[in-house]
């Protein structure tokens, strides 16, 4: 079943171009053709357009690493639990699949508000886990609430397992990835605690203080305005990005998931700004190029073995 749900509409996934007058102040968009993404899937829409202005395999369900955070963070604003609150730091009782090192110190204790910044700020898995845990009702509680809340936004492509996107199965589709980037905007303190360069947090019990930095280079880059950020990695995910930036006149929602190196997604938002800008993208680098080939080709052998 979670393989279906990876794989489903990948062969129909082709890149396309949608232009409206109801796009934005960006449009009208370049022709799709001068915009090569290492990305295997990518969505990009001007903030509250119903109208795309570039789409590449944004209906195919994928994994989206800790870009999970921010419907995690939703959750959190959500529910109005107090935000100087103190919470201790626990010790997972799950065993997850991936890497979930941290540098805080099991027992000891940090605010809410501390706690949700660094997790959106730097992806401090253990970080987000601990706000789930003293969600009301638990984790489980906390988890069925980002999947109603995807259900509300109507992410259809979209299912959470848990709320640091340690898990592959934490999947959703570059399109619905927009719709919950656009509602993570609504919410100033993400907006704010997203995009920081860099903070400090101070712990108690024992004391002691952490320095935390932004996974995304481009939020203290003078050539860029970013106004929402998130990154994630997984192996099964690749390297994501999903961000809201002034391009033109306007924000612009980018989403792309699943490419090679820390730095790719990077250069494919530059690619956006540059199509934008220009008509023309640019050309991408030889092993991103082979890598996004490569995982295209898979996914589309997969879906056909799928269809048999």
């Amino acid at each position: 079943m979670k393989k279906t749900l990876w794989l489903a509409g990948v062969v129909t996934g082709l890149v396309t171009l949608a232009v409206s007058a109801a796009a934005g102040p960006v449009t009208p968009a370049p022709n799709a053709a001068n915009l090569q993404l290492a990305s295997v899937h990518a969505a990009v829409a001007p903030l509250q357009s119903s109208a795309p202005l570039f789409e590449k395999f944004a209906d195919s369900p994928a994994p989206i690493a800790s870009v999970t955070k921010l419907m995690t963070a939703m959750v959190v604003l959500d529910s109005g639990a107090p935000m100087d609150a103190w919470l201790q730091i626990v010790q997972r009782s799950d065993d997850p699949p991936k890497n979930a090192f941290s540098r805080m110190r099991v027992g000891s204790e940090a605010r809410r508000s501390d706690l949700l910044r660094i997790t959106l700020m730097s992806s401090e898995n253990l970080a987000s886990y601990v706000l789930a845990q003293n969600h009301p009702g638990g984790l489980d509680a906390f988890i069925a609430a980002m999947n109603d809340k995807a259900r509300a936004l109507g992410m259809t492509q979209t299912r959470f397992v848990d709320p640091s996107g340690l898990w592959p199965e934490n999947v959703a589709s570059a399109s619905d990835l927009v719709k919950m980037v656009e509602a993570a905007y609504a919410y100033p303190e993400i907006r704010e605690m997203s995009t920081g360069s860099q903070h400090r947090v101070h712990f108690r019990g024992p004391r002691y203080s952490l320095d935390y930095g932004n996974t995304n280079a481009l939020v203290s880059s003078s050539r860029w305005d970013v106004h929402l950020s998130k990154t994630g990695y997984l192996n099964e995910a690749g390297r994501c990005l999903v961000m809201v930036a002034d391009v033109g006149n306007g924000p612009l929602v980018m989403v792309l998931l699943d490419s090679l190196g820390t730095r790719t997604p990077l250069g494919d938002a530059g690619r956006i700004r540059r199509w934008l800008e220009t008509g023309n993208g640019g050309a991408v680098a030889g092993a991103a190029l082979d890598y996004e080939r490569g995982r295209i080709a898979a996914l589309t052998a997969e879906a056909s073995a799928q269809s048999d």
